[in-house]
């Protein structure tokens, strides 16, 4: 089993930047397959971005540009650098893991507790 327990994240202001962390226990993570979600209220939960394994990454044409995402094996754990925020970018932001490679899916086995960020304008 792989626990994902995140931090990071709160208030910023329309251009600013935040950074997410996921640190994931009970496996190492190198296998895995890591995404990130959003889901703002009344909406339903949309995929911002995923880095495989082998490090390819993809990105939701919302935050393409703006946001990064990368992994630190040795640490088990995915970041979300997130630049130039937006109002729209609001809402609770999960990070996922995986054994296969579909970023955009829901097919993510393991989950963390989400996170709240919050951009004002």
């Amino acid at each position: 089993q792989v626990q994902l327990v995140q931090s990071g994240g709160g208030l910023a202001q329309a251009g600013g930047s935040l950074r997410l962390s996921c640190a994931a226990s009970g496996r190492t993570i190198s296998s895995y397959h890591l995404g990130w979600f959003r889901q703002a209220l009344g909406k339903e939960r949309e995929f911002v971005a995923a880095i495989s394994a082998s490090e390819l990454r993809v990105y939701a044409d919302s935050v393409k540009g703006r946001f990064t995402i990368s992994r630190e094996n040795t640490k088990n754990t995915v970041y979300l650098q997130m630049d130039s925020l937006k109002p729209e970018d609001t809402g609770v932001y999960y990070c996922a893991a995986q054994r296969t490679f579909v970023p955009n899916s829901n097919n993510y086995g393991y989950w963390g507790q989400g996170t709240q960020v919050t951009v004002s304008s």
